[in-house]
């Protein structure tokens, strides 16, 4: 008797679970809009995503974590354009940071997580973890980038160049956010490129300091009298 096979059907589980998580990170921020921080709950939004709210549980302990990777994806958007100079690629990066930021989603939810975070260190560490870390490629990339056309000098160690992505990071991301949702200014060509001047300034100044305090460890010490 000859057996018969069938071959399984492909399975498509993971297609939807992707087209589900990205339908209710989307009603997310659609709520976070509507309904503002303190009213958006897990069933409004598995509603507007059209999942049960079970699903949402699967994914997300909670409120806090849901919008925290809601706004996490927006920020993943960003790139560092290859304009062919640091100052080219730093206002490049800042001009798409600000489109970002005018759109209703992102600055509803960006300033909901915020505010939130102030009162939740939970929530300030998933910050950090999703987000903050995240970006800080952008900064990493561009010094890459940078350190091979011979505009900037490579750190001295890891922990220098850390140190230096953290500060930039914070400096290009507290301004851009500063000037767009809290002074309400327009962040436009004009103004990147007053603030990467300002920036680049800034880098070329760190680095001397640093070639001088290197040149100072390595002369010899003299000893008294002048003598070496």
């Amino acid at each position: 008797m000859l057996s018969h096979s069938h071959p399984e059907p492909a399975r498509t589980g993971r297609p939807r679970s992707a087209a589900a998580d990205e339908a209710i990170l989307e009603a997310t921020r659609a709520s976070l809009v509507d309904l503002g921080w303190s009213k958006l709950t897990m069933g409004d939004v598995a509603l507007r995503a059209g999942v049960a709210k079970t699903t949402l549980y699967r994914r997300w302990a909670g409120k806090n974590e849901l919008v925290v990777d809601a706004v996490a994806v927006l920020f993943d958007e960003l790139e560092l354009p290859d304009l062919g100079s640091l100052s080219a690629d730093i206002q490049g990066v800042v001009l798409q940071f600000a489109a970002l930021l005018e759109r209703p989603e992102t600055r509803t939810a960006l300033m909901a997580v915020v505010a939130e975070s102030t009162r939740d260190e939970a929530l300030r560490t998933r910050i950090r973890n999703s987000i903050v870390e995240r970006q800080k490629r952008l900064v990493l990339l561009g010094r890459e980038r940078a350190e091979q056309r011979g505009e900037l000098p490579a750190e001295p160690d890891a922990d220098t160049a850390a140190r230096t992505a953290d500060l930039i990071f914070d400096v290009i991301a507290g301004a851009v956010v500063h000037r767009a949702l809290v002074s309400a200014e327009p962040v436009d060509a004009v103004w990147a490129r007053r603030f990467t001047v300002l920036l680049l300034a800034g880098l070329g100044a760190a680095a001397s300091e640093r070639m001088d305090q290197m040149e100072r460890m390595d002369r010899p010490a003299q000893k008294p009298g002048g003598s070496v």
